[in-house]
């Protein structure tokens, strides 16, 4: 028999799963700018909010100046 600590081996949380648990547990949002579960205002706003909040992506940049 193995003992593993807490944390090690084990199943894996899904990316969704933690981002769905820092929402419920922690009020953190960690969503996409291209989620497709979002309509285009919705994306339009994340993506707004991350550029007040952190800047421009250097993607988006390229994509509006090239």
């Amino acid at each position: 028999m193995r003992w593993l600590p807490k944390g090690y081996g084990g199943d894996r949380r899904s990316a969704e799963q933690v981002k769905r648990e820092g929402w419920q547990e922690q009020g953190i949002l960690a969503v996409s700018a291209d989620d497709h579960r979002l309509t285009w205002p919705e994306r339009e706003l994340v993506r707004q909010l991350g550029e007040r909040l952190y800047g421009p992506r250097p993607s988006d940049g390229e994509a509006r100046h090239g």
